[in-house]
């Protein structure tokens, strides 16, 4: 398809919501209109989605954010730091691009694949413009003693459930692809989110784990994801 270039060219891709989601009807299935907020990039179809459960939360909707850490997962909800926390701190930095994930008065969590996860309390500032080439997050809370390191895949990210969970409980499915925008750009997006009755297609579904199913009552049986 034809590539927003000033100069000749063709970029291929593909179409992502051209992929089946549902076996069992769409219109059977129980869901609701909803509001994404912004600079989470572009969400195919059967993303798995959590809700923001700050202090001061706006009520809107963003990717949950799977238990195991891997490297090549697709986990939009993740900050990944730029430097270790290295103990004790009020302040760590992200690209800028990642920092309109956030919003003054965010709870956020830091967590990374071996240190468990802490509640940082809200975001009091975040800082774009003293650096050209990453963000700064303040929050009320430091970080305990254990440094957060970006060998371990540190990062930071809205608190979207409650300890047990890395604090990020799924709460539904997306039903079609949509794009809540990156940078300072990202105006966020409103969506359907399937929450029951349905029967959709497992290998469709893109960051939902077993923690996930395990929030939304779901079960898998052959190549299917059933949501009671």
């Amino acid at each position: 398809m034809p590539g927003p270039y000033d100069i000749p060219a063709i970029s291929f891709g593909v179409q992502t919501d051209y992929k089946k989601l549902f076996y069992s009807s769409p219109e059977a299935a129980l869901t609701i209109p909803i509001t994404l907020r912004a600079g989470y990039g572009l969400l195919p179809i059967g993303t798995a989605l959590a809700v923001n459960l700050s202090a001061s939360s706006d009520g809107k909707y963003l990717p949950y954010s799977p238990t195991l850490f891997t490297a090549g997962a697709f986990d939009p909800a993740r900050a990944y730091l730029l430097q270790a926390t290295g103990g004790a701190v009020g302040t760590v930095y992200i690209t800028i691009a990642d920092s309109y994930k956030f919003a003054v008065g965010d709870d956020i969590i830091i967590d990374d694949n071996v240190t468990a996860a802490e509640n940082l309390g809200k975001i009091t500032a975040i800082d774009r413009t003293t650096s050209p080439v990453q963000a700064a997050i303040t929050f009320t809370t430091n970080t305990g003693g254990t440094s957060f390191t970006t060998a371990r895949l540190a990062h930071i990210k809205v608190e979207a459930g409650d300890n047990t969970n890395g604090y990020s409980d799924c709460v539904g499915i997306l039903q079609k692809a949509v794009d809540t925008g990156t940078g300072s750009d990202a105006k966020g997006a409103v969506a359907q989110i399937i929450l029951s009755n349905a029967i959709l297609y497992n290998g469709m579904l893109t960051n939902v784990d077993a923690a996930a199913r395990t929030d939304i009552s779901a079960s898998v049986k052959s190549q299917f994801l059933i949501l009671k």
